[in-house]
Order: C-alpha cells, then structure tokens, then sequence
C-alpha cells in the first residue's frame, strides 16, 4: 500500500469518525441539571429549596425574574458574600443552568427591559427608611442570617437579601426592582408597597435610591485581616503535630483525626508525611455556632495544618475573622473573634 493510500484510509475510517465526534461533543447542547448539580446543588439544594444558599425554587421567585437576572447572577455572583461568580462556565452552560432553574417552576417569567428609571433619589432614601430597611438594612446590607432553618424563624422562607451588593446590583434592572416592589413576593417576608399605599411614582424614587448604591464605596468589615493565621514552630513536625492536639485538648477540644495533607490525593502510601491536618471540635460552640449561621458549615470543624519546608515547620489556619465578613451576621462576627483566640491560643501554646 502507497503512503498516500494509507493516510486516505486512516482519514476515511478513523480520523474523520473521531473528528465528527468531536464535533458533535463540541456542539451539543449542555446538560442544565448535571452542570446544576456540580455547581449549585451544595449551596441550594438538589430541588432549589435551600440549604447554604437561599432557597431559588420559589414560584414567585422565578415568576419575577427575567433571564438575564439569573444569568448575570452566576456569572457575577455575589462579591464578598458566599455566593462566588461563575466566571469558568460558558454563556451556553449558564443559560443551560437557567433553563433548569425554570423546570423548578414552570410558568411566564418577564422579558428583561434595561431602560433606566429616574426618580428622586434624596425621597426615595426617606421611604426605603419607612418601607424598606427593617428587612434589607438601612444601606441595604441584607437580613442577618441565611435561608435555612436553623438561623431564621421557621415561618420565614428567606431572610431579606442584600440588595446594596455590586453583584446584585450589575443583575438587576430597574424595572425588575419596580416590579418586585409593587407585587411583592408571595410566600415570603416581602410584600407588595403598592398594598401598603405607594404610588407609582414613589417606587420609582425607592428604585433610583437603591440604583444609586452603585455610588456609594461599601465599608469592609476586617479590612487587612489576612485570610491566614500562620506562625513559625521551632519543633519538628511531629512534636508540632502532638503539641497541637494537646493544646486543642487543653481548650476542651476533641480531637477528631489527623491525616496527611495529601490523603486521598495521591496514591496510598506515596503521601509527602510534610503537611498534615489535625481536625477538633467541641461540639457544644458547633451546636452554638451553626445556630446563629449554619454557613459556618463550610470551615467547620476547626482544622489547623502543620507544614514542614526546607527544614521550617510552620503551622496555619483559616482566620474566621476573615471568613466572618462575608456572612453579613454581627452576631456570627461574636463567635468568629472568639474562635479566632482559640486558635491563637493554640498555635502559640503549641509553638513555644
């Protein structure tokens, strides 16, 4: 067989097969419920109803919002809150996301209209004082808590969200704002202020109110705070190790377990034996903690890691200081400074 016969048939019978599979992968259409379920199932739940994250399977949730909410949504998240944007899903993968989010609530959902409303900001501020910012905060910050039982009154299916957030904000149109401030939303804390008395013209001044927190420079808890607490140890890794658990013991801490870094990372038994994570808990600050915010789920329990380099050991932590500014809950921020002694008091104990 000529050279030129042999690329012929290895084109014909496998190279263009698997370039027309290729092809057709490369263009089907994405699967909304499995890019659903790696993505926002943990925090929302499988059936949308909450679990971190707020509850998003609400009728008159998905019945008030246009597309391209939900769409900017996911893809700008919510900067400095739990909610992360999406930036690594395609327009194709998000828009499948959405049209899954529909299967929740099958129904007519509004056109997305962009035009700017224009109001009287300086009256709108005084009402959205009168109506508005005993659930959302005086500048918007959002409800303390989240949309699960366990920090909200049972009857409440969502806590106030923050609606002074960039996130939200690049989402939502002013129309969109208009019209959940005059139908409200069923099922939920909020209600229509068209029932409570407002004129059309006074929801336009609340709208440009909250549009204009576009302006304002929002205040960072922390500001500085490192996002780790990290100290040298002048031991080797082991003693660190043993002088973390017994000075975690020392706090009324039970210590859980202690595992290489790289467990279940790596092959079995090829694991470095130079990083290693000892977890602790007292469960009754846990049942405390997950009371005032269930979030706090997502770095508990206590975790402190020793790290061996170059001959330097230093051991770390998550600060909770840090991770206490995106929740948005003054009472949660209590419970963080505390923990965040503990853990100091622990490392320096362990590192003397």
């Amino acid at each position: 067989m000529s050279l030129e016969l042999g690329i012929k048939v290895v084109t014909r019978y496998w190279l263009l097969p698997v370039l027309m599979l290729l092809s057709v992968a490369a263009n089907a259409t994405p699967n909304g419920s499995l890019l659903y379920e790696n993505n926002c199932a943990s925090c929302h739940g499988g059936d949308g109803k909450g679990g971190v994250g707020v509850p998003i399977s609400l009728p008159s949730f998905l019945h008030s919002v246009p597309n391209s909410y939900l769409e900017k949504t996911i893809r700008y998240g919510r900067p400095g809150r739990v909610m992360p944007p999406f930036k690594h899903l395609s327009d194709a993968q998000i828009q499948a996301i959405v049209a899954h989010l529909r299967s929740f609530a099958p129904g007519k959902h509004p056109e997305s209209l962009h035009a700017s409303i224009n109001g009287d900001i300086k009256r709108g501020k005084k009402l959205f004082g009168q109506y508005c910012a005993s659930c959302h905060g005086a500048n918007g910050e959002g409800g303390k808590g989240t949309g699960v039982t366990f920090s909200r009154p049972r009857e409440l299916p969502i806590i106030a969200p923050s609606i002074s957030n960039s996130g939200f904000l690049l989402a939502a149109t002013d129309h969109m704002i208009k019209s959940v401030l005059m139908n409200g939303r069923q099922g939920t804390p909020m209600q229509s202020v068209s029932k409570m008395g407002l004129s059309a013209k006074d929801i336009d001044d609340v709208v440009s109110y909250v549009r204009s927190f576009e302006n304002v420079a929002v205040k960072k808890k922390f500001t500085g705070e490192s996002a780790t607490i990290v100290f040298d140890s002048p031991n080797d890794l082991k003693t660190t190790v043993e002088n973390i658990k017994n000075a975690a013991v020392a706090e009324n801490f039970r210590i859980i377990r202690v595992q290489d870094l790289e467990e279940g990372l790596v092959k079995k038994g090829t694991e470095s034996g130079r990083e290693v994570m000892i977890y602790f808990c007292n469960f009754q600050t846990l049942n405390e903690v997950l009371g005032v915010d269930p979030r706090v789920g997502l770095f508990l329990p206590c975790r402190v890691t020793v790290v061996e380099r170059e001959g330097k050991v230093q051991v770390m932590a998550i600060n909770p200081r840090y991770l206490s500014a995106m929740y948005n809950n003054d009472e949660l921020d209590k419970f963080c400074d505390k923990m965040l002694d503990i853990y100091t008091s622990i490392i320096e104990e362990a590192t003397l």
